[in-house]
């Protein structure tokens, strides 16, 4: 029953290292509980517990997917960056509602179901330059990485420099400060968990410095009535809807492709010709996840990179997954737990996240100009523009100009020059 349901073959893999495997993948991406509420109860209408409820479903639904269907041992629940795009950009920055930028995921999970039928899927993949794909993950990290110092009040606006370091000496700052050093040792010492026992011990801190509102412990599963299925599609024609849809896909579609390459990788999971067992039936199941997650409320679901956690420990199969999604259920009775953590408790967690977002850019030939100065543009342009779409898209214009400058006609595929046309039209009359 066990190989049929998840793949688990009982004369390679062991039930209980499968458990264990799934417990600390949980462990290590569980701190998405208490980052995803905290970011989108900063727009109206969107309840901090609403949005802890659908988050928990969302990675409960993507996670069984994946381990009945894709039969591997990888946790999903909403992508960081993907929610920080959802929040910053579409509706801070573009000023679209939240029930605009469910759409947009929900009509991105419909395209990623038809692309994996179709496998157009990895042909996409195939077109755009590897060094803009190493770029766009670093430059995220460094977006999430500016959000959560920001958040903290450690960095703060400034009329002169338009930035600068707030009172680090006090307050949630200096929380902030105390949690970033917590999470970083617990990190170098390899402890499972340690994102998350950061948060909760820093947490912890801030009652008594008057910065946590402790309200309990346990209660009933908040209600998603307010957030669930609140679709708008009075926009769907738009060319912004088309540069979000986009932009959700590509974050999303390189997102997975890398966490299923890298992790199956170190796993050694990887058949002799270098291809991934199952990984139609992976991208299957992560498509599934952001449609579903969209009708729940909450922004992509998406692979986990934190799943290499549990892989480390043994797991190789769907059971690991199925493991996920039970305590991802059991947290749905821990709201008020998770819902008291301040944003001074999280900001260190969107720094570390940072980190290992940056990981890509050793990929990056950095002595090949051609490649590396859109690489870079890509990189840079996220956080100082407080927009992921803009740094995918002035990277992509500026890969495509400069290669054709240079002659190097060969690197450019007819997808980039038709993907640069269109975000050149973009700038100039939108």
């Amino acid at each position: 029953m066990l190989k049929k349901l998840f793949g688990f073959d009982s004369e390679k893999m062991n039930i209980r290292t499968e458990i264990l495997a799934g417990v600390t993948t949980f462990l290590t991406m569980s701190y998405i509980l208490a980052v995803n509420p905290g970011m989108f109860s900063l727009l109206d209408g969107m309840s901090a517990g609403a949005v802890f409820t659908a988050t928990a479903l969302a990675a409960i639904v993507g996670t069984l997917a994946m381990a009945l269907i894709g039969k591997l041992p990888f946790g999903l629940a909403p992508g960081m960056g993907l929610n920080a795009f959802f929040v910053y950009t579409v509706c801070m920055g573009m000023g679209y509602s939240w029930q605009f930028a469910l759409t947009a995921v929900f009509i991105e999970g419909f395209i990623f179901i038809l692309l994996t039928v179709t496998n157009l899927r990895e042909a996409i993949v195939n077109a755009i330059p590897a060094s803009l794909k190493s770029a766009i993950g670093a430059g995220i990290g460094l977006f999430i990485a500016f959000i959560g110092l920001h958040n903290a009040g450690i960095i703060v606006s400034n009329e002169s420099t338009l930035v600068s370091l707030g009172d680090i000496t006090s307050g949630a700052p200096l929380l902030a400060i105390i949690g970033l050093l917590i999470a970083g040792w617990l990190t170098v010492k390899n402890v499972p968990g340690g994102l998350l026992i950061g948060i909760l011990v820093t947490t912890i801190i801030g009652i008594p410095m008057g910065i946590t509102n402790y309200t309990g412990v346990v209660s009933m599963p908040h209600s998603i009535s307010d957030i669930f299925m609140q679709f708008e599609w009075s926009h769907i024609l738009s060319v912004d809807m088309l540069v979000v849809v986009f932009t959700f896909l590509f974050i999303d579609m390189f997102d997975t492709i890398g966490t299923l390459v890298g992790v199956c990788a170190k796993a050694n999971m990887v058949d002799a010709e270098g291809r991934i067992p199952r990984i139609r039936h992976a991208f299957m199941a992560d498509s599934i996840a952001t449609a579903v997650g969209a009708c729940l409320g909450t922004s992509t679901t998406t692979t986990y990179v934190e799943s290499a956690s549990g892989v480390a420990q043994g797991g190789r199969s769907g059971l690991t997954a199925f493991v996920i999604a039970c305590c991802f259920a059991v947290s749905l009775f821990f709201s008020p737990l998770f819902l008291a953590i301040p944003p001074a408790a999280t900001a260190p967690v969107l720094v570390i996240v940072g980190l290992f977002m940056l990981s890509p850019i050793k990929d990056i030939e950095l002595e090949n100009y051609a490649e590396s100065i859109p690489a870079f543009v890509t990189i840079i342009m996220m956080p100082m523009a407080y927009s992921i779409s803009d740094g995918i898209l002035i990277g992509m214009i500026t890969y495509v100009i400069l290669n054709m400058l240079c002659g190097n006609f060969k690197r450019i595929t007819p997808t980039m020059y038709i993907l640069a046309i269109l975000f050149i039209l973009k700038y100039m009359f939108l």
